[in-house]
């Protein structure tokens, strides 16, 4: 079994902590269903501020707000209530 054996620098942990809450934060149903927007509006202020700080570079930070995008037009359509199903053509 290999260890981690080296510590990680300050950046690193403040960039791990940063990428967790983003993803908490995208998980996070109730603001989801609540308030898409705000919800839309918070996975933005943090992909922003990760990037203003400088523990993303830009197709990482490109990368999380289209994700977030991704993530609000799924919660105004409304997919916590209506997963959404594959589409299967009609072959018969």
């Amino acid at each position: 079994m290999t260890s981690f054996n080296h510590q990680l620098t300050p950046l690193q942990q403040q960039r791990l902590c940063a990428l967790d809450a983003w993803h908490r934060a995208l998980d996070d149903g109730t603001l989801r269903r609540h308030c898409p927007d705000a919800y839309h509006e918070e996975l933005l202020r943090q992909a922003d501020e990760m990037d203003r700080i400088g523990l993303v570079d830009w197709p990482e930070w490109r990368e999380l707000r289209v994700r977030a995008d991704q993530a609000y037009l799924r919660a105004v359509a409304g997919e916590d209530y209506h997963p959404a199903r594959p589409c299967v053509p009609n072959l018969a």
